[in-house]
C-alpha cells in the first residue's frame, strides 16, 4: 500500500473538517504522550478520541450553563446536609441522576427562605446539564412578569414556547412576592404545556396548600397543583436558615430577633393538613417527601 508524506497542514485542515479541535489543538502533546505510555496505535487512537469527547462534553456544559442562566455556582457537594437532617441525602443522589427529568416528573422544593431551596435548585439544574439535559433558571417574579408582557402583547404563546423548550424548567421563589391577578391562568398555561412532557422544580416558601392564596385563586391552584403532582417528588425542608446561624454565630442576631425572624420566614407556620399542606385526597400516592 502506497503511503504520502506527512503534511501537517493538511492534516490540520481535517481535524479542522472533522471538528476534532481538541485533537487539532493538541495534536502534539497529546502524542508525546501516548508515546511515553508506549501506546499502540489502536490505544492512541483511543486516547485521542477520549481527549477530544472530554473537550466537547465541557463546551456543552459550559454552553448549557451560560443558557441556563443561574444566578451563582451551587453544587450537591456544597449543600450542608448534616445542617439540614430533613432532606434525605438518597434521594437527593437519586435526583441527581436525572432520571426525574426523562421522566418528566416535578419536584418541589419547599420550606423557610435561607435553608437552601436555591442552592439545591442551582445544584440539580447543573446535574441535568452535566448528564445532557437542557436547563432554564427563572424567578416566579420574572416568570409571571414576561408572561403576562407577552400576554398584554399577544405574544403569550411565543413565550410559552420559550419557557417549554428546556428539559427541564427551575421556577425559584414562588409564593415570595405577590403575583398579578392574572398569575394563576398563565401559570397553569405554562404548567399545561409541559405536563408529562417537561420537568419543573419549583421552590416555595410556602406549603401547597396555600398555593391557593399564593395565586389568588383556589380553582386553578388545584388544577395547576393537580399536574404538578401527578409525578412528583416532594422535599419539605424545616431546618434552620444558615443566615440566621451565620448572624448568631457572629453575635449579630439575638434571641427574641432570631425568634421573630424565624417565625417571619416560615410565613407563620405550614397548615397540618396533610404531609403537603394539602386537603386530604389532593396529595399523590407516589409523591416522595
Amino acid at each position: 500500500m502506497s503511503t504520502r508524506a506527512y503534511d501537517p497542514e493538511r492534516l490540520d485542515a481535517m481535524l479542522t473538517r472533522l471538528r476534532l479541535t481538541a485533537i487539532r489543538e493538541r495534536l502534539d502533546s497529546l502524542l508525546d504522550e501516548a508515546a511515553r505510555g508506549e501506546l499502540n496505535l489502536r490505544e492512541a487512537l483511543a486516547y485521542l478520541c477520549e481527549a477530544e469527547i472530554a473537550h466537547k462534553d465541557q463546551r456543552r456544559i459550559q454552553m448549557g450553563l451560560s443558557i441556563a442562566k443561574f444566578p451563582f455556582v451551587r453544587t450537591l457537594e456544597g449543600f450542608d446536609s448534616y445542617a439540614q437532617p430533613a432532606v434525605d441525602p438518597a434521594q437527593l443522589r437519586e435526583l441527581a441522576t436525572g432520571r426525574w427529568i426523562a421522566n418528566g416528573d416535578a419536584v418541589l422544593l419547599l420550606g423557610p427562605p435561607g435553608v437552601g431551596k436555591t442552592h439545591l435548585a442551582v445544584a440539580l439544574g447543573r446535574e441535568a446539564i452535566v448528564r445532557g439535559y437542557s436547563v432554564l433558571f427563572t424567578t416566579a417574579t420574572a416568570l409571571m412578569t414576561a408572561l403576562s408582557q407577552a400576554h398584554a402583547r399577544g405574544r403569550l404563546d411565543e413565550r410559552l414556547s420559550h419557557y417549554a423548550k428546556p428539559k427541564l424548567l427551575i421556577i425559584d421563589e414562588l409564593g415570595y412576592l405577590p403575583l398579578q391577578p392574572q398569575a394563576a391562568h398563565l401559570f397553569f398555561q405554562l404548567v399545561s404545556r409541559r405536563y408529562e412532557r417537561g420537568s419543573l422544580l419549583v421552590t416555595s416558601n410556602r406549603s401547597v396548600g396555600e398555593w391557593g392564596e399564593v395565586f389568588g385563586d383556589p380553582v386553578v391552584a388545584t388544577a395547576i397543583l393537580d399536574r404538578l403532582l401527578h409525578h412528583s417528588h416532594v422535599i419539605t425542608i424545616r431546618g434552620e436558615s444558615y443566615r440566621l446561624r451565620e448572624k448568631r454565630r457572629a453575635g449579630l442576631l439575638g434571641a427574641r430577633a432570631d425568634g421573630a425572624e424565624r417565625a417571619r420566614g416560615a410565613g407563620g407556620g405550614e397548615p397540618a393538613r396533610s404531609p403537603y399542606g394539602l386537603p386530604p385526597g389532593l396529595a399523590p400516592a407516589g409523591a416522595q417527601d
